[in-house]
């Protein structure tokens, strides 16, 4: 079994946005049934629906917990169902809730060297106790077995995989600080309980063939959602970058999610980490209507998946 929450389906600053006042913010900020709210993208996975391993501890990581009963802790003064915490990059948005688990709580954290490094740099990170809080380097292509605090199995396997992206925007340097690259600084993740597979992939900046071979009839997908379009933040008059300037494809075009993924034969598709400038995030908006017309489901908070 692979049982997974999304516990926040939306991209960097949620949605809405805390100092955004377009259209779609205001409608979620109202309570618009169309427009529900979502925090910033995190999933929980577990193979046995008791022990969870959160994926990319997200700024909103203690209230995603505190909205999802089975991350509560259920037993003694102090506990906690959360094995492990993996990130599929340094990000901002994936890394700042690892923050919010300092509190002398044993868990592993799991994360490409890259990754790692990248905390390392950083003594904040410090205060998860490296005697408490082990910080494990996930190898690339290679299945890695999940364990759980006390050393037995999870019932899970992952298999991190580089996918093209870029640096975080804080280690942005050189005179390509954009440069897309495929050297583990990003990933995808591959789940798998041994007969079923599911993937996440929070964040993309294009399709390869391998990528496609990868994801070819898998049984669920979990994919970068962040624009409908390269130019949407442009035309909205919110930024001024690109998807593609920050490292992600965008939902809509030739190139795009939906005609990428057009053939793969993906059983389940859920399109996560959604920009709050993002029209899919409104349920009655004719993107959210193209995505679900061609076999896309859009993420939204506590929404729950047995693969």
């Amino acid at each position: 079994m692979i049982d997974i929450i999304v516990l926040g389906a939306a991209a960097g600053g949620g949605f809405p946005q805390w100092n955004s006042n377009a259209a779609g913010c205001r409608r979620a900020r109202a309570g618009d049934p169309a427009a529900p709210a979502r925090t910033q993208a995190s999933i929980a996975i577990s193979g046995d629906g008791r022990h969870w391993f959160v994926v990319n501890a997200s700024p909103d990581l203690r209230a995603q917990i505190g909205q999802t009963e089975a991350l509560h802790p259920h037993e003694g003064l102090r506990s906690t169902p959360i094995a492990g915490v993996i990130l599929t990059g340094g990000e901002v948005d994936t890394v700042t809730g690892l923050l919010t688990l300092r509190e002398r709580q044993p868990f592993t954290l799991l994360a490409t060297r890259p990754v790692l490094d990248l905390l390392d740099a950083n003594p904040i990170f410090e205060a998860l106790d490296r005697a408490i809080v082990a910080r494990v380097s996930l190898p690339l292509d290679t299945p890695f077995a999940l364990a759980l605090p006390d050393g037995t199995a999870a019932g899970l396997t992952v298999t991190a995989f580089p996918v093209p992206g870029k640096v975080p925007l804080y280690a942005e340097s050189g005179p390509d600080p954009a440069a897309i690259v495929e050297n583990g600084e990003t990933i995808g993740l591959a789940i798998s309980d041994g007969t079923r597979q599911a993937f996440f992939i929070p964040g993309c900046a294009r399709m390869t063939d391998a990528l496609r071979a990868r994801l070819r009839h898998a049984d669920l997908v979990f994919f970068d959602g962040t624009l409908w379009r390269d130019d949407e933040m442009i035309r909205a008059g919110v930024g001024q970058k690109t998807g593609q300037r920050m490292g992600h494809m965008s939902v809509a075009g030739d190139s795009g999610t939906i005609a990428t993924f057009a053939d793969l034969d993906v059983r389940r598709k859920v399109l996560i980490h959604i920009n709050n400038s993002n029209p899919v995030l409104l349920s009655d908006s004719p993107e959210h209507r193209a995505a679900r017309d061609a076999g896309w489901d859009v993420a939204h908070d506590g929404m729950r998946i047995t693969a």
